[in-house]
């Protein structure tokens, strides 16, 4: 019987990049998503495409060697899926972590003593996702306590960093997925390692995932949401249009060279190295190839402005430090300015928290922010502007 993987969300990141890697590797992939038609265009397609686009060209990678379960439906028929694969892996988006877990969690549970434990690997753009994930499953409601002391014998949870642009994809590419050229995905292979690392191509496996994962957050994350947020309150229609703007380029380099000062420092980075690779983030989130709507790149604010995200976590490290936070400051406006926007739930909470909340309160609720952290006053001052000038309009 050959290698088995089981990857939540179907969508264009799980099709075209964790999948992607997953059957050239050798696994079969099973899809659990929720989304009927999705699903059903699945199991009816043989095969999809994956197409990579760059500066020096395009290429083709064909899929094959997978089906799909929907986990709403056929909760049993997952779990059964579940105790016999060798990794699970995930891309749902962080809010989504604790509605997969239960199904895990039920997997794990029965999976039989012979087997290895299972490794599984969440590929969200959020730091730890993987450990978020651990503890909804290991949540008393999802495993029984008396099954937590050997837990370990059947599970095993690594954290993980990606980087790859995927953008919104033409409504009539059916299963194919155009993304960029370029990706990252580096996992710490120390949870593993007592019990064989899975053969993945493309991971880099690592002892120390932190660096990985706050340099791809705080220059990847943090400069596409800051060209976004810009570029939608200047009007523009993609991030391509807003880096074309001298002072929204200006406003990107900015904020990634405050990141870069605390990456470096902390880390112990090569500051050569460092702006290089700012160079060649703002060079790929600039792709013409890759069209991305400054309303997709933006949506779900009230995650992006949370306390361990890609604007308030540097930005609150640097200001204890007594360091410059200007230009992420300006990025943290815009995206505060990021409301009531078309099919985004969130920006539509954000103005509700907004309306209904004094400037302090939203910055404890929104950001996370304690009164006594040397950030609060500027983030109070910037909520402060953004409600006043809302009550002008």
């Amino acid at each position: 019987m050959g290698k088995k993987a089981v990857h939540f969300g179907a969508g264009n990141i799980g099709r075209g990049f964790v999948a992607c890697f997953l059957h050239n590797s050798g696994y079969e992939v099973v899809f659990a998503d929720v989304a009927d038609a999705l699903i059903d265009r699945i199991n009816q397609s043989p095969s999809y495409k994956v197409i990579e686009v760059g500066s020096e060209g395009t290429t083709e990678n064909t899929i094959t060697n997978y089906r799909a379960i929907n986990s709403k439906t056929h909760e049993e028929d997952l779990v059964k899926e579940i105790s016999t694969a060798e990794v699970v892996t995930c891309s749902v988006g962080p809010n989504i972590l604790r509605f997969i877990a239960p199904v895990i969690a039920k997997g794990i549970d029965r999976r039989p003593e012979d087997l290895e434990p299972l490794h599984v690997i969440a590929c969200e753009n959020a730091i730890g996702a993987t450990d978020t994930l651990a503890e909804f499953i290991k949540d008393p409601k999802n495993t029984a306590p008396e099954r937590l002391e050997d837990h370990h014998k059947r599970a095993r949870y690594a954290n993980s960093a990606i980087d790859r642009i995927v953008p919104a994809q033409d409504p009539n590419a059916g299963l194919d997925v155009t993304l960029e050229k370029f990706f990252e995905w580096v996992v710490d292979k120390t949870p593993f390692e007592d019990i064989g690392i899975p053969e993945i191509e493309g991971i880099n496996w690592v002892s120390d995932l932190s660096p990985f994962i706050e340099r791809k957050l705080f220059t990847v994350n943090t400069g596409h949401a800051t060209a976004a947020y810009h570029g939608y309150n200047r009007r523009k229609r993609t991030v391509y249009d807003a880096l074309q703007d001298k002072q929204i380029m200006a406003e990107v380099y900015g904020a990634l060279e405050e990141t870069k000062n605390l990456i470096v420092s902390k880390h112990g980075i090569d500051v050569d190295a460092q702006e290089a690779y700012v160079a060649k983030i703002i060079k790929r989130i600039g792709n013409p190839h890759l069209e991305d709507a400054v309303e997709r790149v933006g949506r779900a604010p009230l995650r992006k402005l949370s306390r361990k995200e890609r604007f308030i976590a540097p930005a609150s490290e640097l200001a204890e430090k007594g360091e410059s936070i200007k230009y992420l400051l300006d990025a943290i406006e815009m995206a505060f300015r990021f409301q009531n926007v078309e099919d985004d739930e969130e920006s539509k909470e954000l103005a509700k928290i907004m309306s209904e909340n004094g400037p302090e309160d939203v910055v404890g609720k929104v950001c996370g922010i304690q009164s006594s952290e040397k950030i609060f006053p500027q983030l109070v001052e910037v909520v402060k502007r953004v409600q006043d000038d809302s009550r002008e309009d």
